[in-house]
C-alpha cells in the first residue's frame, strides 16, 4: 500500500469516527469520552500525512510514533464505548477492526524503518 492510500484510509477511518462520535449518548460520560476520542481517533490523518513530508528517516520516524500513539489510545477508547455499551458493540467491529489494522501497518512501519536506521549506523 502507498503512502496515497493510506492516506486515504485514514482520512475515511477519520470521518468514520467524526460519525460515531455523533452517535454518542448526550450524558456527561458519553460528553467527555467523545471528546477524548474525536480528538485521537481524527489526529493520525494529520500526523501521517505531516509524516510524509518529514524532512529526514528520523523526523518520518518521530512522527509515526504519534500516529502510533493515537490509534492506540483510539482502539482503547473504541473498546471502553463497547463494553460501556455507550454504542452497541456489534456496530463497533468494524471501525474497531479498521483501528488495529492501520495500527498494523504503522508498528511495521516503525519496525522496518528502525532496523533500515540500524543498518545505516
Amino acid at each position: 500500500m502507498d503512502s496515497e492510500q493510506l492516506k486515504g484510509r485514514f482520512k475515511q477511518f477519520s470521518l468514520r469516527i467524526i460519525k460515531m462520535v455523533d452517535r454518542m449518548p448526550n450524558t456527561i460520560s458519553g460528553n467527555a469520552i467523545a471528546r477524548q476520542i474525536v480528538r485521537s481517533g481524527t489526529s493520525p490523518a494529520a500526523n501521517y500525512r505531516a509524516a510524509c513530508l518529514g524532512k529526514s528517516d528520523r523526523d518520518f520516524l518521530n512522527k509515526l510514533k504519534m500516529v502510533e500513539e493515537e490509534l492506540d489510545e483510539t482502539i482503547q477508547w473504541i473498546e471502553i464505548i463497547m463494553d460501556s455499551n455507550m454504542i452497541e458493540a456489534d456496530r463497533m467491529v468494524d471501525l474497531k477492526k479498521e483501528a488495529v489494522e492501520l495500527y498494523k501497518i504503522i508498528v511495521s512501519s516503525i519496525i522496518t524503518l528502525k532496523a533500515r536506521q540500524t543498518k545505516q549506523v
